[in-house]
């Protein structure tokens, strides 16, 4: 009886073990069905905002002069962006920068015997933030008109932005998942299967370069800001079950 016993736990044992490793060896070939695709989503774009600045600086021994120059400055340079047809609210003027300079007087052996007072040197900058790319963009390359009328102005690149990038990134994703679940079609067609459930989707990073520009692309994002023209990418990456 003991042995009969004994023979049945032991049938019903190998039983068990070949239904949980049938289980198993099916689990594992339904994981392995899958297809795994990345759709990119591209798309060209002009800026639709500059940030422009510049500054400028005057010297003078005497600071209540050097402030008076300065002031000069900048109500001629004001009075010439406005007339070049940029509207006053959007110059900003900074808070007013002074540096009290010295000369240093030197021996022949490189040693330092005095140092005398130059002057006060009084910088300021501007910023111009504005909708009007095209029109702030010649101004910033015609500034140095400035230079023949006596005022020492210092322009930097402009940069462009773009005011819209959250609408941007939607459509591109969109974009992107449409192209991976057409390729992921595709490859299933080959095959002769059939696209099933989505398993997961993985975007990637956002990336804005210049327009057929060799710019590199960031692990964690690029954002070009000294092109007008500007390409965003975005890819996501797409996991699908095959029937």
């Amino acid at each position: 009886m003991k042995n009969n016993l004994h023979s049945i736990i032991i049938a019903a044992s190998i039983v068990i073990t070949a239904l949980v490793l049938a289980g198993a060896f099916k689990n594992r070939n339904r994981s392995n069905n899958t297809i795994s695709v990345t759709g990119l989503g591209s798309k060209d774009f002009a800026s639709d905002l500059i940030v422009w600045s510049g500054n400028f600086s005057k010297k003078n021994a005497n600071l209540k002069e050097a402030y008076s120059e300065l002031d000069k400055d900048r109500e001629s340079i004001k009075t010439y962006l406005v007339s070049k047809g940029l509207k006053a609210e959007t110059i900003v003027f900074s808070a007013v920068d002074i540096d009290k300079e010295f000369d240093d007087v030197f021996d022949n052996n490189g040693t330092k015997l005095k140092s005398t007072f130059s002057g006060y040197t009084l910088r300021q900058s501007l910023q111009v933030e504005s909708k009007e790319v095209d029109k702030v963009e010649s101004i910033s390359r015609q500034v140095t008109e400035l230079i023949n009328s006596g005022v020492e102005f210092y322009s930097d690149q402009p940069k462009y932005y773009y005011t819209r990038l959250a609408e941007l990134k939607i459509e591109m994703i969109a974009a992107a998942t449409k192209d991976a679940n057409i390729r992921a079609e595709k490859i299933a067609e080959n095959a002769g299967s059939d696209v099933g459930k989505l398993k997961n989707a993985d975007m990637g990073v956002f990336q804005i370069i210049a327009q057929n520009s060799s710019d590199d692309y960031s692990w964690g994002g690029s954002y070009n800001t000294s092109s007008k023209k500007k390409t965003a990418t975005i890819t996501v990456k797409l996991e699908y079950e095959t029937d």
